[in-house]
């Protein structure tokens, strides 16, 4: 299942705002202490007032671009995946696509499938890259993440995007296999006209994201024939802090080989964004012939998987745009009535 194709360059984006786990549990009178032993997060981002899914997109896509270094007009494809698009009728990718100066003879559309979407727009692209129907095409994964006030995902649901651009000219890391495992398993939803997301609490660990996440990173490890001994990273959705590491103990991954996708703890969980985001980091350190797993999950339920290795173009191309890290540490403290003032906005 070797194949050249790949990323040929990548660009994230994370808002500045920040809410602590402390000040969201001082107003509901909960244990920050206790909260945070469970989740492992410690804050999490937060969209500005000119901040959504769109634009967070736009960011994440000039990076991209600019450690792709091609001219955007040869994009042939873009494809955002989101749960917090911010029209319900009226792509995001068309708003997109002109604010990067991509050409109007270009394929788009919004996909959504919880917080898988941006993998299976990864997907959408590398069909057509693959098939030569496009040159290059950009996949996106960004939310600006809505959780109901009091709830427990208040104190994960956070915002942030990635971009990456599929193509087979410049590669800095080919994605050697590929791999889906999906189930209606009705874990976590969201009904028209309804302003915050429902979900099945504990139901929504281990009949749904551990046995989609082992189950699609298993299934390509198979196809291909890895073991997890033959990968220097690994990188899993991540709902929480606990989650992904449970995920890769499950499957015989060390904690060192997830600790630098780990970005989770210091910005929450960024939905569709949350795999992509923690493959970004990866890359910021990669070096040429590592190999890198990267597995999404969305609930309803699937989980895509990926292999990559790692060439060298990847050290020429790392220092054109600014690292996830530069994002992570690029912070402002609010309250929570600053908080909820920018929400509302959405």
């Amino acid at each position: 299942m070797e194949n050249n194709i790949g990323i040929v360059g990548y660009g994230c984006y994370i808002p500045k705002y920040r809410i602590t786990v402390e000040e969201i549990a001082r107003i509901w009178g909960a244990d920050a202490d206790s909260i945070k032993n469970s989740i492992l997060v410690h804050e999490k981002s937060v969209p500005g007032l000119d901040e959504d899914t769109i634009t967070i997109s736009v960011e994440a896509g000039k990076n991209a671009l600019l450690r792709a270094g091609i001219d955007p007009k040869k994009i042939g494809a873009i494809y955002i995946g989101s749960e917090s698009h911010p029209y319900a009728v009226k792509p995001s990718g068309t708003v997109v696509a002109e604010a990067l100066g991509m050409g109007p003879n270009i394929s788009t559309a919004d996909t959504e499938f919880a917080c898988r979407a941006g993998t299976t727009s990864m997907y959408i692209c590398m069909g057509l890259v693959k098939s030569d129907m496009v040159k290059y095409g950009m996949a996106i994964g960004a939310d600006t993440a809505q959780s109901k006030p009091g709830d427990a995902l208040e104190y994960t649901a956070s915002a942030g995007g990635a971009a990456f651009i599929i193509g087979q000219n410049g590669i800095i890391a080919q994605i050697e296999g590929w791999n889906s495992y999906v189930t209606d398993t009705p874990d976590f939803w969201r009904r028209e006209r309804q302003p915050y997301p429902s979900h099945g609490g504990r139901f929504t660990g281990e009949p749904a994201y551990f046995k989609h996440v082992i189950s699609a990173s298993k299934g390509l490890m198979e196809e291909i024939g890895t073991k997890p001994s033959d990968y220097d990273y690994a990188a899993f959705h991540s709902p929480n802090g606990k989650f992904p590491l449970k995920a890769g103990r499950d499957l015989g991954f060390s904690p060192e080989q997830l600790k630098d996708g780990m970005i989770v703890r210091k910005i929450g969980n960024t939905y569709s964004a949350s795999s992509m985001l923690a493959l970004g980091a990866i890359l910021d350190i990669a070096k040429p012939d590592q190999r890198i797993l990267v597995t999404s999950y969305g609930s309803g339920a699937g989980a895509d998987s990926f292999s990559l290795k790692v060439t060298d173009k990847i050290e020429e191309k790392r220092a054109l745009a600014p690292l996830v890290n530069y994002y992570v540490n690029k912070k402002r403290a609010i309250d929570y009535g600053t908080y909820i003032k920018l929400i509302q906005a959405l």
